[in-house]
């Protein structure tokens, strides 16, 4: 397997686990010789991004494009349905209903082997956006008092989320993946004071060299800043799974994701409020990869 198969793999399956790429959105990988852009589309039983649903346990289509300069300059776009916005204002009644069925993420950096081939360092920042429909501010309960409770993420707050980011991407032999931190600029995807927010994450795929088949691992932090007593919404997400190469750009995933994101009362923090679906609960993960 080429180094640019295997960097395209290992990035598009971590975004599929991690998850605004949900989420971590995909870094960019170095284009081939041929073309400075590449392409990609995504369908999935869930969208989990840094372990949490986005897609309430339902399927997801995503896809996504990158432009990357031989200067190690690049940019790109990715998108994902989504359900979790809607979702959770969907208990206010007396008021009108917010739609955001879409998540879009748009991301620009500097990607280069500084220390070596296979050892690109990269840097960027990434702009989370989704296009609302309805009142936002809209929420039955009282507005105030979700901040310091469990309603912290539907307080009114937009959920539009810029962060910077730092990555070392790493090869010895089969085995490669990248280190990565990225900090929230801005409140994080509509937690009430939020900003400074953080993610370590550490993402390992072993190519098997049999079957075309990529052993995968991935852990990260998400840590909530500034979080309520008794409401502590920080967690640690995990991943293993193993990717299936079938050649032409096409792969298929199969993952086992979670978290030991925290209740009180019995009640998961991270929660559907129709239905009472725990958003962070262990399960398992199905895709199928084209890129272009």
């Amino acid at each position: 397997m080429s180094m640019f198969k295997k960097t395209t793999l290992a990035l598009a399956i971590s975004a599929l686990a991690g998850g605004a790429l949900a989420q971590s959105a995909p870094a960019p990988a170095p284009a081939p010789a041929t073309s400075p852009i590449t392409a990609n589309i995504t369908v999935v039983n869930d969208y989990r991004y840094r372990g949490i649903s986005q897609s309430n346990f339902q399927p997801a289509i995503q896809g996504g494009f990158d432009y990357a300069h031989e200067s190690g300059f690049y940019i790109g776009n990715w998108n994902s349905s989504i359900s979790w916005l809607s979702d959770s204002y969907s208990v206010a009644t007396s008021v009108q209903k917010i739609s955001a069925p879409v998540e879009m993420d748009f991301y620009a950096g500097f990607k280069k082997e500084l220390i070596g081939p296979g050892f690109a360092s990269d840097i960027g920042v990434l702009q989370y956006y989704y296009p609302i429909s309805g009142n936002l501010d809209a929420r039955l309960n009282n507005v105030a008092a979700n901040r310091n409770g469990a309603g912290r993420q539907a307080t009114g707050q937009s959920p539009n989320t810029t962060e910077a980011y730092i990555a070392q991407n790493f090869t010895f032999g089969p085995v490669t993946g990248f280190v990565k931190f990225s900090y929230a600029l801005t409140n994080l995807f509509g937690f009430y004071d939020s900003k400074g927010s953080y993610y370590p994450d550490l993402t390992v795929n072993y190519d098997t060299g049999v079957w075309g088949l990529t052993l995968n691992g991935h852990v990260g932090y998400q840590y909530i800043a500034n979080n309520k007593p008794g409401y502590d919404f920080s967690y640690t997400d995990y991943k293993l799974g193993v990717t299936k190469d079938f050649g032409g750009g096409l792969s298929a995933n199969i993952s086992y994701v979670g978290t030991d994101a925290k209740s009180v009362g019995g009640t998961p923090l991270y929660v559907s409020p129709t239905g009472n679906k725990n958003w962070g609960k262990d399960g398992y993960l199905i895709s199928l990869t084209k890129t272009f």
